[in-house]
């Protein structure tokens, strides 16, 4: 089977290079015809080559795999990669789309990819079944979410206010009377306290790692120990590393 095109989104390198290479060895003739790190950058790229087949991490900055499923589900077909099973079970039994856990395991790529061939063969596009169970999907996603939590955080920008979407905030720490927003590029200050802040971010995204410091769960690049013994936590987009107390060392235990 030749002339197919598949695109591959996730925010992590390793994994986008670690699936590319897998998918080489086990479909050599597939085309891989773009990489993205996040939503946005991956519907550029399928409007641009209009491949077949999207491999989507459902968590990624921006745009979820989820939100991008649905903008391609009749134009392309979805193989959701991810670490969280229970977003994409449902769909996976009901044959609608398939889905990859992390970390990817060969023979359950050889399977997704003889499941892609057999469609790919026996019908020109994708079933419209696929767009309605992404919806089904994303409502059933937005039920288990409290609809509370923060998305935007407002900071002073010269004259202004500039809203930064959580998304993108890399950590958030305490600095004397202020909170200090901290992303890939910036730094920025504002009158929230850490206690606030805990109360009001997704607490499956956002981990209070020190009395003083909240950081974004998909900024975290490593996880190790200082020389002293504590817990110490590196960033994929920025140089300095932030402390773990005991206190929150557990939610490294898994990882």
């Amino acid at each position: 089977m030749k002339g197919i095109r598949a695109l591959i989104a996730d925010d992590e390198e390793p994994l986008r290079k670690y699936l590319k290479t897998k998918l080489s060895e086990v479909w050599p003739t597939l085309d891989i015809c773009g990489e993205a790190g996040n939503g946005r950058e991956a519907m550029g790229l399928i409007e641009k080559y209009h491949p077949e087949i999207a491999f989507l991490d459902i968590r990624m900055p921006g745009l979820t795999g989820m939100e991008v499923a649905r903008k391609i589900a009749e134009a392309c077909r979805v193989i959701f990669v991810t670490a969280y099973d229970e977003y994409a079970v449902e769909a996976f039994e009901k044959g609608a789309v398939d889905y990859l856990l992390k970390p990817v395991n060969p023979e359950r790529l050889e399977k997704t990819v003889k499941r892609l061939k057999e469609q790919i063969a026996a019908q020109s596009k994708p079933s419209s079944e696929v767009s309605e169970m992404v919806e089904r999907l994303l409502a059933d996603l937005a039920d288990r979410k409290s609809p509370g939590y923060l998305r935007w955080v407002r900071v002073q920008h010269k004259d202004g206010v500039r809203l930064i979407p959580v998304e993108e905030v890399c950590y958030f720490q305490a600095s004397d009377k202020y909170t200090m927003v901290v992303t890939k590029g910036s730094e920025s200050l504002i009158r929230k306290t850490i206690k606030e802040l805990a109360d009001e971010l997704d607490p499956d995204q956002f981990w209070q790692i020190h009395r003083g410091t909240i950081v974004n769960a998909n900024c975290i690049s490593q996880v190790g120990r200082s020389l002293t013994g504590r817990g110490v936590v590196r960033l994929k987009d920025r140089s300095e590393t932030l402390t773990v107390s005991p206190r929150f060392i557990h939610l490294f235990k898994q990882m």
